[in-house]
């Protein structure tokens, strides 16, 4: 077989989101304007102008190395360390903090730097499309638990029932794609009791990965705790792409905990260079990086996410849908409509209005939108939602 049997096991476990992507009816329209596309976290109006300018300026050459190879720069190393500790109360060193091209090369970069073949890491579904064939591509095992419905918690009992001797990771992502969920301190504290208990008892450390992309999009001034701040033993990623609405952009990293024993940490800071190098020189390019102190405080328009979260939500009640008020992130969950979720799926697409099916998630009687959105796709499609009920 040509294809390694590594990269088949990965195909299958991406095949729904594929043929999706590419072969479903909204595959096939995904380029149309003429839609309504709640589908991807994609922007559909135009970027901020700040983003604009700092790209703009920093591709201006400073000196006749500015677009040399770059690994993590000392500069924006410096730089976040300062301001994402700020951020989460946390001490970070420079070298805590690895430069990455977005959150998938930092996750795929703790994926290599503490899982070997065979081990075993853990997430909640419904859960990130990616997870899965990422770990699988690092000859991981996945391992997956439900989170606890109607509200979409952390099931700590069902994580902690799961971990075995070959557990080395747990995933845990907060604010949650696709829920909206953040969560708060008292489960973060007890994740980490768990965890804390569970490497004691299988003999070795249980690592966490704490996927924070869209930390900084919260709805009504809600908190965020980072689970870094009560587990030791985690690692942080984060993307830039999802805050300044630029996922072709790609700028992201990955943080150590500094709370991280001093000799674990050590290893880790020293590992982290070969690695990025070994996965395909996984850093950021030289523009991005100059710019990290001008992205660092844009954020797009969370008024206008909130505005579509709550012109939404009614007309999808009123139309039979339960959707659940998203504390972050910029989705809105729902379970469908009692009957076939294909059927009322197709009745949305006949009407030119394309959600993404929770089946992408291995959550089939739900469904995401995503509320970057533009305003008016949201209002030509309120009307919408309650005629494709009634015709199904």
């Amino acid at each position: 077989m040509a294809v390694s049997s590594r990269i088949k096991e990965v195909q299958q476990a991406a095949l729904s989101v594929n043929r999706f992507y590419f072969q479903s009816r909204y595959g096939k329209r995904r380029s149309d304007p003429t839609i309504c596309d709640f589908t991807f976290g994609n922007p559909h109006e135009m970027p901020l102008t700040e983003l604009v300018s700092a790209i703009r300026s920093h591709a201006v050459p400073g000196n006749e190395s500015w677009f040399a190879y770059k690994a993590s720069e000392v500069e924006p190393q410096r730089f976040l360390a300062e301001h994402v500790g700020r951020e989460l109360g946390l001490p970070f060193d420079p070298a805590d903090i690895a430069l990455t091209p977005g959150a998938f090369a930092a996750i795929s970069l703790v994926f290599h730097l503490v899982l070997d073949p065979g081990d075993e890491a853990i997430f909640c579904e419904p859960a990130w499309f990616c997870y899965e064939p990422m770990l699988l591509a690092a000859n991981a095992v996945p391992r997956k638990v439900p989170l606890s419905t109607p509200r979409f918690d952390l099931d700590l009992s069902a994580i902690d029932a799961v971990i075995g001797p070959k557990t080395k990771l747990v995933i845990v992502n907060t604010p949650h794609n696709p829920t909206g969920r953040i969560y708060a301190a008292d489960v973060l504290q007890e994740l980490a009791s768990v965890l804390d208990r569970a490497s004691r008892r299988i003999g070795h450390r249980i690592y966490l990965l704490s996927d924070e992309p869209y930390r900084r999009l919260r709805f009504d001034a809600r908190k965020f705790d980072s689970p870094a701040a009560f587990y030791p033993w985690t690692f942080i990623s984060y993307s830039y792409g999802k805050v300044l609405l630029s996922p072709g952009q790609r700028l992201g990293y990955m943080a150590i905990s500094p709370l991280m024993p001093r000799e674990d940490r050590w290893a880790f800071q020293e590992a982290t260079f070969p690695a990025q190098l070994a996965i395909g020189w996984s850093f950021p390019n030289a523009v991005m990086q100059y710019a990290v102190p001008d992205l660092e405080t844009l954020t797009i328009d969370q008024a206008a996410l909130t505005r579509r979260r709550d012109r939404l939500i009614p007309a999808m009640r009123q139309a039979g849908y339960d959707p659940l008020m998203p504390e972050g992130t910029f989705y809105l969950w729902s379970e469908w409509p009692e009957g076939d979720p294909d059927r009322h799926w197709n009745a949305l697409a006949d009407r030119d209005v394309f959600v993404m099916p929770g089946a992408l998630m291995n959550a089939a009687r739900y469904l995401r939108i995503s509320l970057t959105a533009s305003d008016e796709m949201v209002e030509r499609a309120l009307p919408l939602f309650v005629e494709a009920h009634r015709t199904t």
